[in-house]
Order: C-alpha cells, then sequence, then structure tokens
C-alpha cells in the first residue's frame, strides 16, 4: 500500500507556518562564518539576570504601587508578581535547555510556530530590548543630570532632551553617550560584558542590602496597620486612556482591598521585566542544557527575594500614605533623618541603569543576529568579529540607532511598549512548550516545565490578564507596529528566508 504524504505537514513546511527543525537550528551555530564564543558559566547568566532585572523598578514603583493601590500589602503583589514571572521563567528554561540557540523567543517560535509567529515575536522583542534600552538610558540620563546639578555643573539646556522645558531643540546627550559606550563594551565581548555586568551587579546589589539592612533599625510597626487598607472605588481612565479591560467589560481596577493587591502586581510585575533575556544568551553558554535554566530561575529569585525585602522596609519606615512615588526609598530615609542613605540610593540606581541598557542592547543584538542568520534580515547583521566573536555589526547598528532615540525622543509613553512587548512575548513561548511537547515528544529536554499542560496555559492567561490592564492606546502602538513588521516581513523576509529556499531545493 501507497503511504499518502501529510499535506498538512506540506502546507507548514512551504507556508507561513514552515517550521525550523531544532536540529537544523542547533547545527546553523556550528557555521564557522555566524559561530559565537561559548563563555558564560550559570553564575555569569545570573548575575545578567539580576542586573537587568534590577533597575530603577526597585528604587521607584515600590512608592506607586503601595500608595496607590496595595498600601504595605504591596509586598504580597510582589510575590504575585514573581508567580507570575516564574510561570513564564519554567516555559522560557526548557525552551532555552531544548533549543540553546540565540535569539530567545524568536528562536523558540520558529521550531514550535513556523516562520511567520517567529518573524512577528522577533519584531515585537525590539519593544522590549532596542526601546526598553533606549528608555533606560533615558532614566539613567535624569539622575546624571540632577546629581550634576547638585554639584552646581548643570547641563545647557539644550543638551538635556526632549521634556526638559527647553523650548528650542534638545538633545539628550548624557542618554546618547551612555548607549554608545555599553554598544562598545558589548561588541569586545560577552567575557567582558559578564565581568562589568558582575561588578556593576556586586555594587548594586551591596547598596539594596545596605537599604535593607539599615532601614530595618527604622521600622515602625504601626506603618503596617493596616497590613491591607480598605477597599476603595477607582473612576478608571477615559477614551485612549482607559485600560482595555475597561473599554471591553467596563471593569475598573479597585484600590487597596484584596483585589488592591492583584492590581498593584499588574504594576510590579514590570519591574521583573528583563530576566528573559537570559535566554538570548544561551548560544554562548558553556554548558546551555544546564546553565540556561539555572541563570533564568536563579537571577528571578534572588530578585524576588530583594524586592520584597525592600518592599517591606519602605512601607514600615513610612507610612504607605505619605511615600513619595518619584522616589520612595530615598525620601523614606530623608523623613527618619538620614540623608546620606537617600545619596547611596540614588548612586545605586545611577549604577544599576548603566548595566540594565546594557544587558538590553546585548539581547537585542542577538535576536537581530538570529533572524539574519535565517535569512529574515539583511546579512549585514549575522556578521561575526573575527577576533571578538561577536555579532559586532548588528551590535554597532542597533547601538547608533538606539542611541538616536534616546537622545531625540521623550519615552514617557512610549515606554509603556516595553511592557506589552514583553508580555506578548510570554505567551508565544507558553504555548511553543505545549507545542512541541505535542510534535516534538522526542527531544531531549535537561529541563522539563512541570505541570504541563497546566502550567503553559496558566502562563498564557495571567500574561494576557495583564496585557488586558494596559490602556487602549498603548495596544493601538502595538498594533501599528505590528503592521509595520508585517510589511517589512513580506518585502523581504519571507523572500529570502533561508527555510523557504531549502524548502524549494528539497521539491
Amino acid at each position: 500500500m501507497t503511504t499518502q504524504p501529510d499535506r498538512g505537514a506540506e502546507r507548514t513546511r512551504n507556508g507561513l507556518f514552515r517550521t525550523k527543525s531544532i536540529e537544523q537550528s542547533i547545527q546553523d551555530t556550528e557555521e564557522p562564518e555566524h559561530k559565537l564564543k561559548k563563555s558564560l558559566s550559570a553564575l555569569d547568566l545570573t548575575v545578567f539576570g539580576v542586573g537587568v532585572v534590577i533597575g530603577s523598578g526597585i528604587f521607584v514603583i515600590t512608592g506607586t504601587a503601595a500608595t496607590d493601590y496595595a498600601g504595605p500589602a504591596v509586598t504580597i503583589s510582589f510575590v504575585v508578581a514573581a508567580v507570575v514571572c516564574a510561570l513564564a521563567a519554567l516555559c522560557y528554561a526548557e525552551f532555552a535547555s531544548t533549543v540553546p540557540v540565540a535569539g530567545s523567543a524568536y528562536t523558540f517560535a520558529f521550531a514550535s510556530l513556523g516562520e511567520f509567529p517567529a518573524w512577528i515575536i522577533g519584531w515585537d522583542l525590539i519593544l522590549e530590548l532596542a526601546l526598553g534600552c533606549a528608555t533606560v538610558s533615558v532614566g539613567w540620563s535624569g539622575y546624571v543630570q540632577s546629581l550634576l546639578d547638585s554639584w552646581g555643573i548643570p547641563l545647557p539646556a539644550a543638551l538635556q532632551g526632549p521634556g526638559s522645558g527647553h523650548d528650542g531643540f534638545s538633545f539628550n546627550i548624557a542618554a546618547f553617550l551612555l548607549v554608545l559606550a555599553v554598544m562598545t563594551v558589548v561588541v569586545i565581548g560577552m567575557k567582558l560584558s559578564a565581568w562589568v555586568t558582575s561588578v556593576v551587579v556586586a555594587i548594586k546589589v551591596t547598596v539594596v542590602l545596605i537599604v535593607i539592612a539599615v532601614g530595618a533599625f527604622f521600622i515602625n510597626a504601626d506603618n503596617y496597620s493596616p497590613y491591607i487598607p480598605p477597599a476603595q472605588e477607582n473612576k478608571g481612565g477615559s477614551g485612549l486612556n482607559a485600560t482595555l479591560l475597561e473599554g471591553i467589560a467596563g471593569f475598573t481596577p479597585s484600590s487597596f482591598g484584596v483585589m488592591g493587591i492583584f492590581t498593584a502586581a499588574a504594576v510590579v510585575f514590570f519591574a521583573f521585566i528583563g530576566f528573559d533575556v537570559v535566554a538570548t544568551a544561551a548560544e554562548e553558554t558553556r554548558k546551555p542544557q544546564k546553565d540556561v535554566p539555572l541563570g533564568i530561575l536563579g537571577s528571578l529569585a534572588i530578585c524576588t527575594v530583594l524586592y520584597v525585602g525592600v518592599a517591606a522596609v519602605v512601607t514600615g519606615m513610612q507610612n504607605y500614605q505619605d511615600l513619595d512615588p518619584g522616589a520612595p526609598l530615598a525620601e523614606a530615609f530623608k523623613s527618619v533623618g538620614h540623608p546620606f542613605w537617600a545619596g547611596l540610593i540614588s548612586f545605586g540606581a545611577v549604577v544599576g541603569l548603566t548595566v540594565v541598557c546594557m544587558i538590553l542592547l546585548l539581547g537585542q543584538s542577538r535576536v537581530f543576529f538570529a533572524m539574519s542568520r535565517d535569512g529574515l534580515l539583511p546579512p549585514v547583521f549575522r556578521a561575526v568579529h573575527p577576533k571578538f566573536r561577536t555579532p559586532y555589526r548588528s551590535t554597532i547598528i542597533l547601538g547608533v540607532l538606539t542611541a538616536l532615540v534616546a537622545g531625540l525622543i521623550s519615552l514617557e509613553e512610549l515606554s509603556k511598549l516595553v511592557n506589552i512587548g514583553t508580555l506578548f512575548a510570554f505567551v508565544v513561548v507558553a504555548l511553543g512548550v505545549l507545542i512541541l511537547r505535542r510534535t516534538r515528544p522526542d527531544l531531549p529536554r535537561a529541563f522539563k516545565a512541570p505541570w504541563v499542560p497546566v502550567l503553559p496555559i496558566a502562563s498564557v492567561a495571567c500574561s494576557v490578564w495583564l496585557m488586558l490592564n494596559l490602556s487602549v492606546e498603548t495596544w493601538l502602538r502595538f498594533a501599528v507596529w505590528m503592521v509595520v513588521g508585517v510589511i517589512i516581513y513580506f518585502a523581504y523576509g519571507r523572500r529570502h528566508s533561508r527555510a523557504a529556499r531549502t524548502s524549494a531545493d528539497a521539491q
């Protein structure tokens, strides 16, 4: 009897949803002209994860979440947000141990969902990584400008950037130079990047631990009462400022009470953004099957402990109603008569944001490298430096463009796109785990996410819920960005895809 070919498989192989086999993805990493240097350990990856997650969020977002939504119970909100991230982290860990290739969610999507979804997620990751890098550099610039002002050497208004109050043209020179500096470090090599990250993270974590240890002596137990303040109704937003959930179901997030804890969790969730960047370095890790899961889960666990500790101290030092949403930690120490520690916190924020910017740029260059190696982007993005063995052209092009964006554009509203881009990536990776478990149960998995399919489904549900709590305006901007990506894919990526050429040659 003659066996008929699987037409569904044929469509998958030749259409928009053709997948790239795990074996081919791994084989591509051994091509001499595209081979990256393997130099990272589990400790390096953990440091990367802690470095990118602990940024301005730990110094700022605690105040907003406690004052507006949860009160002292913001500590529980951090735990809830960490659980949501842990669901996604377990999915990332399984994929990274199975497909130890540069590209993170893009590579995972290509192996499970197909070429077009992979392109969409690769294009989406620009929102999290490149735009995130620009946003962080602008935040860093604000701290530096404040520091220079305190020294009596303020920058000219024309060099402070948009939003500084200057009537004419203004370029953010500090943010521009920061991106160029970290770009140079990333080009020179992963080991140097890891060394710089280790030093900076050590300083940053030391500052955080000092804050927790010293702040513990100034805790007033009365500030914890009531631990969960009585619930209050919010008016909600209107028009484009309303959340998508408000627009669809008329649901208005509440402040305080038990539901306020979950509303605050949606806010503090964004302080955890970045742990997934660890997966982009899988191809440059010596033992990726073991070390990448350790790096992802280890960094998330460390950051959760530090976040809960800081939240407990700041709400214990000062009543949640009196916290400064802009600088809660610094102001809390000033309120108890210790401005020195407030200055130390500001120093930790400046140092911390430097390495966040570097790691985000590193992650974006690796995603573009993987997409270019698959033919979906021009060849310039896959060139590897003969000495440093890094995708230097990709890093330089992205670095310069990101530096210009940071210097020229105010990113207060655009920064919200970083959040929706990350959550969308979480959804794709969780779905990919489900699909790959069914289509390739034979694959060796050094790390297996537990409770499949319940865990990936829960991850998708939690991520979608948080996405629905973003504004309609953010969703519209996200839709426009995706439409631009689709146009580029059909104009260039689909016609130059290596997977398409391979399928054509096989016929």
